[in-house]
């Protein structure tokens, strides 16, 4: 049996202490450092969750354990996120990423390039991916054949605090990645264009649009809707949201909890197996360690994962501008804005390096 997987954390906050209990439960990894800018707010984190005595430091830089470290898991505020896994890179490090992968397109796809440059994995935790019931339920949508629709409704009404609660769009910028993204694995294709409108109603406790109805085109003609709030009090849906997904051959649905129920086209049941796997953040880490040893292309790698966060950028355009955005579009204004930003010389020479930004991040079907 192979020695564990010797992880370095960034991050000790409320999610970092969620992922220091996933990592201390998993024999397959260890913890030697963690990284915070309150050191004692680490200690007490690393204590308190399964790790004691493990090193703690304000900086990678100042990590005494940092040479023992064969991966970063960055679990920072997302605007750290591009300072922290290009710092890890840097240092030779793979790592793995708190969603979303960058604040802005334009930064990750300089992450895209950091990456090349230091030829080192890095993937972006899409937890919401990997749920057994889910798991069941893409099985059961690949037995439907041709795609036609995929829909998802999201209601909630969590009262955060903070700074989700002063965001122009809390509820897409936030919490829509992970149904977008969720959408681009069922589809198994990569989206085109989307047209958003967001809104904020009247007893809203957001001060941006906490509210939106958003409809991408996919490669190949499939249309993906969203519908969603997050002041939805009474008769919430999952946090996964409700999903419908129709095809030829049938059609899938599920509650984003339950094991899923399908149809072929002449009404017979499509049986849901559901697999004993690890869930959640487990399950990014899991394939994470997996991809490491064995090799492959995991799940969220960052250069596909450059698509999801666009759907969101091209989202929020879309509802500012009141008309249909093409990701192509998006793509092209980030990478000219990340070539101009870019600090590093052999990142900046790599970007400039592409062909074209569309074949880089893997977008087949360009329109503009």
């Amino acid at each position: 049996m192979p020695e564990p997987l010797r992880l370095v954390q960034v991050g000790a906050g409320g999610m970092g202490r969620t992922w220091l209990r996933t990592i201390a439960a998993d024999p397959d990894v260890r913890l030697v450092g963690l990284v915070d800018l309150d050191a004692d707010a680490a200690r007490r984190a690393a204590d308190e969750e399964g790790h004691p005595g493990v090193a703690v430091a304000t900086s990678l830089e100042g990590l005494a354990t940092r040479d023992q470290a064969e991966a970063l898991v960055n679990v920072t505020v997302p605007v750290a996120h591009h300072a922290v896994t290009t710092g890890a890179l840097r240092a030779g490090l793979p790592v793995l990423s708190e969603k979303p992968l960058a604040e802005t397109v334009a930064e990750g796809l300089s992450m895209v390039a950091a990456a090349e440059v230091a030829d080192r994995l890095v993937m972006v935790s899409q937890s919401r991916r990997y749920w057994r019931n889910l798991s069941a339920f893409r099985a059961q949508v690949a037995r439907l054949g041709e795609l036609g629709s995929v829909s998802c409704e999201f209601f909630k009404a969590p009262h955060f605090g903070g700074f989700r609660e002063e965001m122009a769009h809390p509820l897409l910028v936030d919490m829509a990645i992970h149904q977008f993204d969720l959408a681009r694995d069922l589809v198994g294709a990569e989206p085109v264009s989307v047209y958003c409108e967001s809104f904020n109603p009247p007893w809203s406790w957001f001060g941006g649009d906490a509210a939106a109805d958003v409809v991408f085109a996919f490669e190949g003609g499939v249309r993906f809707s969203f519908t969603g709030s997050w002041c939805s009090p009474g008769l919430e849906t999952s946090w996964n949201g409700r999903w419908r997904v129709s095809g030829a051959g049938g059609t899938a649905v599920w509650d984003g909890d339950g094991v899923p129920v399908a149809e072929d086209a002449d009404g017979a049941a499509l049986p849901a197996v559901v697999p004993d796997e690890p869930e959640q953040i487990a399950g990014s880490l899991a394939e994470f360690v997996r991809v490491l040893r064995d090799g492959g292309v995991p799940s969220g790698e960052v250069h596909a994962n450059v698509l999801s966060l666009a759907m969101v950028e091209a989202a929020t355009t879309s509802a500012a501008a009141g008309r249909r955005v093409s990701i192509a579009e998006v793509l092209k204004a980030a990478y000219a804005q990340a070539i101009e930003a870019e600090a590093d010389d052999a990142v900046r020479d790599r970007l400039r390096s592409w062909t074209s930004v569309h074949e880089a991040v893997g977008q087949r079907s360009v329109e503009v």
